[in-house]
């Protein structure tokens, strides 16, 4: 085990619901009537991206209510803002286990990334409110949706990563917990543990995952290898 490859949005913190609010409030914000409740939500996760998320929402729209791609970008950036002031504010903090087992790779000298669809504006607004230090200080590498031509459940991320980081597939290890992010680990040929969500889509079922856990606190280490031993 040379390095461990971090999902951000559900995985390092449980962000999908304060996004959901954010879109909410932008909604509002542009003069639009929609409205994301929570089983809404859940099922639009399938969508890697937040503006891919409000291009398939409004495909189950009448033509005459769906917006260009100028204006959608206009809502998102409104959205991205409002993320922002809310992770600003102390509206989130990180999963438990994740600061220990991230501090804990980083004193045994093994390597850090992170691969995430959001985008990079995004990915700093969670860093700056959530994460215990710089995220250049605790990461390696990072690859955010800006830094990709294809998102989750493409593999391209994770490979971005591996060729960064300088090391096989086989020497990583990814934590994800979703569907569409474990279907790029997966397809991209790592070991990947699973913690779900609490706005996971329920039921799923992850059948080449090295584990799948309620957290990442230290109890659960030992069962996905972590330490690794000589």
């Amino acid at each position: 085990m040379k390095a461990l490859i971090f999902d951000v949005d559900g995985t390092l913190a449980e962000t999908e619901d304060l996004h959901r609010h954010a879109f909410n409030v932008a909604f509002v914000e542009a003069g639009l009537d929609w409205h994301w409740d929570d089983a809404l939500n859940r099922e639009l996760l399938a969508v890697s991206g937040g503006i891919e998320r409000m291009r398939s929402f409004q495909e189950r729209l009448p033509i005459g209510q769906r917006l260009g791609a100028a204006a959608l970008g206009r809502v998102y950036e409104g959205k991205r803002g409002h993320y922002a002031r809310m992770l600003a504010g102390g509206a989130l903090g990180l999963r438990p286990g994740v600061a220990d087992l991230i501090g804990a790779a980083r004193d045994a000298g093994i390597g850090r990334a992170v691969v995430t669809a959001a985008s990079a504006e995004s990915f700093e607004a969670l860093a700056q409110g959530c994460l215990p230090g710089p995220a250049s200080g605790l990461f390696d590498h990072v690859i955010t949706g800006n830094d990709v031509s294809a998102k989750k459940p493409d593999p391209e991320g994770y490979l971005l990563a591996l060729a960064g980081l300088g090391i096989a597939a086989e020497e990583a290890l990814v934590f994800e917990d979703s569907p569409v992010g474990y279907v790029a680990a997966v397809e991209a040929g790592i070991p990947v543990v699973v913690t779900p969500s609490a706005h996971s889509p329920q039921g799923m079922a992850f059948p080449a995952a090295v584990a799948v856990l309620p957290s990442l606190e230290r109890d659960h280490w030992p069962s996905f290898g972590f330490p690794p031993t000589d």
